[in-house]
């Protein structure tokens, strides 16, 4: 009963939220039927479309996993966003600064990790103004996304612009720092694998080792942990760099595996989407995979849709809003569950 309810409900908010998001474009005098058939096949359609979707999966699925981990310790991680953009300007510094000329083998590993240092040190940041200060993370974590977006803003204008200073973006990286392309795809890079494989080593983490226990435990009852020995305190830091990590290697790969460059507006909001993807998933790691496929698709359908059905660019953010709200709405565990 608790596997038919732990999938049920998410699958069922999906097709509530579908019903609801045609009904709202036959009101519209958009073809419902039409716009879906659109949608579908942008997002797997053909080879191309697959590959758009599952490369747009990616950075859903990692800060997707990042926000379940930190709500699961009962840490409210709303920062996935400037994580994710100071992940991917540590990446570019090092790529196109600090170790530009690096030989292979070692500039992409540098700028990876980087990456991830970077996210965590972020998360990290938001972790020691709740121990020490007593601020929520929920508002940190919130500021310090406005801080990380206008900093890449700042970079690309500025010290890490590209050479010739035509546009607002980073010299393009190296092919040594680069994520190189599966054979026999365009798109889809040698990072995606780990990507998906990363969900599983989570839920190992989670619930099949002694750390995982103990942030749950936290995140289920904090006084109950705290007498059992559970430093809640530690357990916030742990958590916030882990999940800080999680968004920034996101930011790297993106980088490194889809754009090759850092430029303003890199992600079209992957870290609240990814909030959405955490709770439709209802904070399980393995639910994580099918929720960011999902949301991945409408993204990478959408616009299909729009040119297809001729459903206006508007109305298409509408739509994915309504989803994302039922979805949430319906796969929030009800209370006292």
């Amino acid at each position: 009963m608790n596997v038919v309810r732990a999938w049920g409900v998410p699958v069922g908010a999906v097709l509530v939220a579908s019903a609801v998001a045609a009904i709202l474009l036959a009101l519209l005098g958009a073809p419902p039927l039409e716009a879906v058939r659109a949608l579908v096949g942008g997002a797997v359609g053909d080879s191309l479309a697959l590959e758009n979707t599952l490369v747009r999966s990616s950075p859903l699925l990692l800060i997707g996993l990042a926000v379940a981990v930190s709500f699961r310790c009962g840490i409210w991680n709303i920062g996935g966003e400037g994580q994710l953009y100071v992940g991917a300007l540590a990446a570019t510094a090092i790529a196109t600064r600090a170790f530009g000329s690096a030989p292979p083998g070692v500039a992409l590993p540098l700028a990876l990790g980087a990456g991830m240092v970077a996210g965590a040190l972020w998360g990290g940041l938001a972790a020691v103004l709740r121990v020490t200060r007593g601020v929520s993370e929920v508002l940190s974590t919130i500021l310090l996304n406005f801080i990380a977006v206008l900093g890449v803003a700042y970079a690309v204008h500025g010290p890490l612009q590209e050479v010739v200073a035509t546009y607002p973006q980073s010299d393009a990286l190296a092919a040594t720092a680069r994520l190189p392309l599966l054979p026999g795809t365009l798109r889809i890079h040698a990072g995606l694998p780990f990507v998906f494989l990363l969900p599983f080593l989570l839920w190992l983490m989670l619930f099949r080792t002694a750390a995982g226990l103990r942030l749950r435990a936290v995140g289920l009852s904090p006084e109950a942990a705290r007498y059992a020995g559970i430093s809640t305190s530690r357990e916030t830091v742990r958590v916030l760099l882990l999940s800080g990590g999680l968004a920034g290697l996101a930011g790297a790969i993106e980088v490194c595996g889809v754009t090759g460059r850092l430029f303003e507006n890199l992600s079209p909001g992957y870290g609240f989407t990814a909030i959405a993807v955490a709770l439709l998933a209802r904070l399980h790691p393995i639910g994580v995979v099918p929720a960011a496929l999902f949301f991945g698709a409408l993204a990478s359908g959408s616009g299909a849709m729009q040119r297809v059905a001729h459903v206006p660019s508007v109305t298409v953010q509408v739509v994915e809003a309504l989803v994302i709200l039922f979805s949430v709405g319906f796969a929030l565990p009800r209370r006292g569950s």
